[in-house]
């Protein structure tokens, strides 16, 4: 079973450009992307209903072409929620928790802490909520998948220059502590798991300085899994070659079909 994710910066441009298509070709089973910046009326017959698989959206109810959620399954789920239930937390757009019998696969575009300490306190409340949410889920018996662009680096393995961005949004120490935080309560970051001293590996480049053809980037993409799935996982990896988006798409293998 294959999943991929993937933050397309604007699902409209993904689509026309053939970018969409050109995901879809590598087959996922569930495809999960972020940064939608569309509703779904917004878009193309094909990108809304492509053949072969149920589709589900989430947009930003206080912002047009902002933020957004798509999943993309080939079976059809047992369930799909919308938000976390906390209105201030679900305004955005920002996840989808999707049901199988086997797993909650929680398809999440996490806030970027830039903007002022506003935004930074809202994304460090939005990290508080989200935990809580998964854990309330697996507490109930559900094994959980955590896909999507968490908008911060972990360790300086996870960034072409660190000391450079001790103090930015994305690398900040309180920003970080979050997902050790994440960790200690029992979910793998299944790429660093399976691949702990692999440097010079990232799913984010800015586009403006060309940082991409320098390989000048950043790990912000991530897969997160409950320690109960490990046995169940073939192989993550980032699709680092797949173009469209100042991010590339992350793919995770699993050994049992949804």
């Amino acid at each position: 079973m294959k999943i991929i994710s993937w933050n397309v910066n604007g699902l409209r441009a993904t689509y026309n450009k053939g970018y969409f298509a050109g995901i879809l070709r590598e087959n996922p089973d569930i495809l999960c992307l972020q940064e939608t910046k569309a509703e779904a009326v917004q878009l193309e017959d094909g990108a809304r209903n492509p053949s072969g698989y149920f589709s589900y959206f989430s947009h930003s109810k206080k912002r047009k072409g902002y933020s957004g959620v798509a999943v993309y399954t080939k079976q059809k789920p047992d369930k799909v929620e919308e938000g976390m239930g906390i209105e201030e937390m679900d305004q955005e757009g920002r996840l989808l928790v999707v049901y199988f019998p086997e797993f909650i696969i929680l398809n999440c575009y996490f806030p970027n802490g830039g903007g002022g300490p506003e935004r930074l306190a809202y994304k460090l409340a939005f990290y508080d909520h989200f935990l809580k949410c998964i854990e309330k889920l697996h507490k109930k018996g559900h094994k959980i998948i955590v896909c999507g662009d968490i908008n911060t680096a972990h360790e300086e393995i996870d960034l072409a220059r660190p000391k450079e961005n001790e103090k930015n949004t994305g690398f900040l120490p309180e920003e970080r502590a979050w997902i050790d935080e994440l960790i200690y309560h029992g979910y793998l970051d299944i790429f660093r798991h399976l691949h702990p001293r692999t440097r010079d590996a990232y799913t984010y480049w800015d586009i403006k300085t060309g940082a991409r053809n320098r390989n000048v980037g950043w790990r912000l993409d991530y897969f997160f899994i409950s320690a109960d799935l490990l046995k169940k996982i073939n192989h993550a990896t980032m699709l680092s070659d797949f173009l469209g988006s100042d991010h590339c798409p992350i793919e995770l293998v699993l050994t049992f079909k949804p």
